[in-house]
């Protein structure tokens, strides 16, 4: 059956739509919308000046990726941070890591190795800028192209298309990390993304091993910051239910070689 409906009201859906999700995604990864705050379908039509229909579609997306959750009585709450999950999210992210930066090593071609060093610099701009400016989206912005980047010089689209949802799912877990880092006396630039230049390292050399075990190292790196993190008063005040030592004894730290131990000295 054609579809009869006027072609303005099918750019307003689709653009609409469009506006709607980039925003509200803006503000969850940037918990402008707290975990676990209710979402107005009415005020947001009224904000965006939008019909509900493009509304709902945008929220209809932000689920499937599992920025927001919608609820049987049809009401939306921004997706709560469950800590209880974090074990299995790190185990997840470390196998995922793993698995993509060894497959990088293998498969890379050298315009997609030119473009993991552009990103690797791009990394360090979007550092440097949320140190001035105190907000951790463009670290967190850049590190994510970063990783996909090096997802996808690995030819493997199920676990690109799993990785970069894990990714997502860890923005706002890295808002924490980088205040985390921030607060930090003797932090760096170095200190952070010296596992990136590593794995840099090990995708230009095609050493696969070497690449395995420091996307496990760069992981564990951001479990053990972000335990410390959790251990601060703040995220007392904030009263998540596990404390930092019950995902100690849960979380599973992996198996893969010590990179210092792999590392073939260059």
């Amino acid at each position: 059956m054609a579809d009869l409906a006027p072609a303005s009201d099918k750019a307003e859906k689709v653009t609409g739509s469009a506006r709607v999700y980039a925003q509200l995604r803006d503000e969850i990864l940037r918990l402008e919308l707290a975990p676990g705050s209710p979402i107005d379908e009415n005020s947001l039509s009224e904000r965006f000046d939008l019909s509900r229909s493009p509304v709902r579609e945008a929220l209809v997306r932000l689920s499937s990726e599992g920025f927001v959750n919608i609820l049987p009585n049809r009401s939306t709450i921004v997706a709560p941070i469950d800590f209880r999950d974090v074990p299995k999210y790190l185990d997840a992210l470390d196998l995922l890591q793993r698995a993509t930066t060894r497959l990088a090593a293998q498969f890379r071609t050298n315009a997609e190795l030119r473009t993991i060093e552009k990103l690797q610099s791009e990394f360090e701009k979007g550092f440097n800028k949320s140190l001035k400016t105190r907000d951790p989206i463009y670290n967190i912005d850049a590190n994510f192209n970063f990783h996909m980047a090096i997802a996808e010089a690995g030819k493997n689209a199920y676990f690109q298309m799993f990785y970069k949802r894990l990714l997502d799912e860890g923005r706002r877990m890295l808002h924490f990390h980088f205040e985390f880092q921030a607060l930090s006396e003797h932090m760096s630039f170095e200190e952070v993304a010296v596992h990136h230049v590593q794995m840099i390292e090990a995708i230009r050399a095609k050493d696969l091993e070497y690449a395995d075990a420091v996307a496990h190292e760069h992981a564990m790196q951001f479990k053990g910051r972000f335990l410390e993190y959790y251990d601060q008063s703040v995220t007392a005040k904030m009263k998540f239910a596990p404390t930092a030592s019950t995902i100690r004894q849960t979380a599973v730290g992996g198996t893969a070689p010590d990179p210092r131990r792999a590392v073939r000295r260059r």
